[in-house]
């Protein structure tokens, strides 16, 4: 019997396809993009190919997001405004879920990361970077606390147009905190998550964590360039410059990162091509 599902529409059907390629047994990031033939293939596309599936589980995954979906749009490959550097990563997916301007990202835009426990001076850094990049910038960040909580918030206090990219599901908010921030920028600029909603549900705290990581990846691949403010040795920042380094992007760093003696990452970084900054003037960008 064919299924009647919650929406007949091209995107929903496609959404469901995804997702439910996503809810098998330990699906990652990676399985998912080979699985989709480096993002080359939609997940419908895919879901076609298979002889045998449970339908009663994609009726399942229908009656979990009928009314979640209303509340968040996706965006998938063969739509002439997916940006070109998701497709350019190492594992690509070719959708991604959004709220808000999509056009934001015809901007130049630029990656603004660094520590989550970020130092009293490296906030007073953040947020003069912020000032003094071009009014026309748009800036790029992860909701996360510190660095780009300072970023987004300072961008929005100055009338910048902003992009946040969560690594939890678009319709939940983490930190908690920065809620009314999350809904401020899903209203009047752009929020984007790669993460499937139903097998998030279901995982585990600790798998969960996987998400955040690959969302630098998404941060660097929309960006025109990513300036690290401050970061430890062990910063989820290094996943984004790493990023930067695989899809031929500018990576910037502020100058005080270099006078830290106690991490030793911006000089390997700056032997690899990134670009030291004692001065805003450092900072030359180009829309790719």
């Amino acid at each position: 019997m064919q299924r009647i599902f919650y929406m007949n529409t091209k995107e929903y059907k496609e959404l469901l396809a995804y997702e439910f390629l996503w809810s098998k047994e330990n699906s990652t990031l990676k399985k998912m993009s080979l699985t989709l033939n480096n993002g080359s293939l939609l997940a419908s596309e895919k879901l076609k190919e298979e002889m045998f599936f449970d339908d009663a589980e994609l009726y399942e995954i229908d009656n979990a997001l009928k009314e979640r979906s209303k509340a968040f749009s996706v965006l998938f490959k063969n739509d002439e405004r997916f940006p070109k550097g998701l497709l350019n990563v190492k594992y690509p997916l070719g959708m991604f879920y959004y709220k808000g301007n999509l056009d934001l990202l015809k901007n130049v835009c630029v990656s603004v990361v660094g520590s989550r426990h970020v130092s009293p001076k490296g906030k007073i850094r953040t947020e003069k970077l912020i000032k003094e990049l071009h009014s026309n910038t748009t800036i790029v960040s992860g909701l996360a606390k510190g660095v780009d909580t300072a970023a987004l918030t300072t961008a929005i206090s100055l009338g910048k147009k902003v992009i946040g990219v969560i690594g939890t599901p678009i319709d939940h908010y983490y930190p908690k905190e920065n809620k009314e921030l999350q809904d401020e920028i899903a209203t009047n600029h752009l929020l984007i998550s790669q993460v499937p909603l139903y097998k998030y549900d279901k995982q585990s705290f600790v798998t969960k964590k996987m998400y955040f990581p690959e969302r630098n990846v998404v941060m660097a691949a929309i960006s025109d360039a990513t300036i690290i403010v401050e970061a430890s040795e062990t910063s989820g920042t290094h996943s984004q410059a790493k990023a930067c380094f695989d899809l031929g992007k500018k990576l910037f760093i502020l100058n005080s990162c270099f006078e830290n003696h106690e991490i030793t990452w911006p000089t390997k970084y700056l032997e690899k091509g990134a670009v030291r900054v004692r001065a805003i003037t450092d900072i030359k960008i180009l829309k790719d």
